[in-house]
């Protein structure tokens, strides 16, 4: 692996570091403004509008996209240090550059599973940014981890097939733009194969019988940016079996398709919230004086940041390694590094910041600061896309079946 950045990379790099310096930092204050004055929380502030057209202006647009058809055309390599950038305000940059979970997900499966009418419908005006979308897949009354467990039916009913279940956190389901939900329910729930009674629906949300019940919270917060994370009711909702995404049975298989590339762009997101959360340490531990010296000079203080230091480069070269792997092998070969950026990225970056906070006092639980907003996505992001344990699990049978 080279560890050296190509030109497109470093290009994209330096126009996307400006146009954060230049536009996105300065627009959170007046975002947050902004949406305390908006009718409904779920609306983008008039700025997230302003910042999505600067971007596509500055060709920032789809830039996760590995199919140059639709998207910018970039490797995993490529577009991972891109990622960790918009990670360094995760509650502007990924929506403005039109780069926010879940839509990027939903795109991908789109772009690699869906038909042509599918792709005219609903990728389309995804990939222009007029419409959201939601991935249904987790339920309350199962242990969702093992997708295997999934109870919502998706029965054939001549040319049509009823969806019926009901699905919680299902992110971005509360954004008024929201258009189309990605169901991941049972066709066949009696199939010998476990890994093929799965099968993906495209559930248009106006269709009868599709109810979102309320928004959930994540730590108190509504997660505004994202669209929020809902509970969604499906009872009978009738759709065309045009609807499917690729094959019954398939749905296993597209879900897996779909979390490889989502967890590099999660974890280099996350990487960037980190060297966020250092910058603001430092920042705090120069201007603030305790106990007669500067937090600068305590060692305390000295050992956080340069142990968050220590962990942020560990974690960039084992993403970067990563996304190398998926590119050149693809991502069966890359499973277990894949498993085992999922498991070492949150839980560091959760500890980085948890210091940063520390370091804050009050204000760093308060709404003043990001590091509050910042912990609360971070942590859940040890539940998002399976369990750590479940990743423990599976790496370590890998590892054990050397020795058998």
């Amino acid at each position: 692996m080279d560890f050296a950045f190509d030109a497109r990379t470093e290009e994209l790099r330096a126009r996307l570091l400006a146009f954060m310096d230049e536009f996105v930092y300065p627009a959170e204050p007046v975002a947050h403004e902004q949406r305390a004055r908006l009718a409904s929380p779920w609306e983008n502030p008039p700025v997230v509008e302003e910042l999505k057209a600067e971007a596509r202006r500055q060709g920032l647009w789809n830039l996760f996209l590995p199919d140059a058809e639709h998207g910018a055309g970039l490797t995993n390599l490529q577009y991972a240090p891109l990622a960790e950038i918009t990670g360094r305000s995760p509650q502007l940059a990924p929506t403005a550059t039109n780069c926010a979970a879940p839509d990027t997900g939903n795109m991908e499966v789109l772009a690699q599973f869906g038909d042509e009418r599918q792709k005219k419908q609903w990728l389309q005006p995804l990939l222009a940014g007029e419409i959201r979308s939601a991935f249904a897949m987790t339920e309350p009354e199962v242990a969702s981890s093992d997708a295997t467990n999934i109870t919502t039916h998706i029965e054939r009913d001549g040319d049509e097939y009823l969806v019926t279940g009901r699905k919680w956190y299902i992110s971005g389901a509360m954004h008024p733009d929201c258009s189309i939900f990605i169901v991941m329910g049972k066709t066949d729930p009696d199939g010998a194969d476990i890994r093929r009674q799965q099968s993906m629906v495209l559930v248009p949300r106006d269709t009868p019988g599709v109810t979102v019940k309320r928004a959930m919270q994540v730590f108190g917060y509504e997660d505004h940016y994202h669209g929020g994370h809902a509970e969604v009711v499906f009872d009978h909702a009738r759709v065309p079996v045009s609807n499917l995404i690729g094959e019954e049975g398939g749905g296993f298989a597209i879900a897996q398709a779909r979390l490889g590339p989502g967890r590099i762009h999660h974890c280099m997101r996350l990487i960037g919230m980190a060297e966020r959360a250092i910058e603001l340490m430092c920042r705090r531990a120069v201007s603030r004086t305790a106990f007669g010296k500067a937090l600068a000079q305590q060692g305390v203080v000295q050992n956080w940041i340069a142990d968050a230091r220590v962990q942020v480069e560990q974690l960039r070269l084992l993403v970067l390694k990563t996304a190398w792997l998926m590119d050149t092998v693809g991502n069966r070969g890359a499973h277990t590094e894949i498993q085992a950026i999922k498991i070492a990225t949150p839980r560091a970056v959760v500890a980085i910041l948890d210091r940063a906070i520390q370091l804050y006092g009050a204000g760093g639980v308060s709404q003043d600061f990001p590091l509050a907003e910042l912990y609360a996505g971070a942590r859940t992001l040890m539940l998002a896309d399976g369990p750590d344990e479940v990743h423990q699990r599976s790496l370590a049978r890998r590892e054990l079946k050397k020795y058998l």
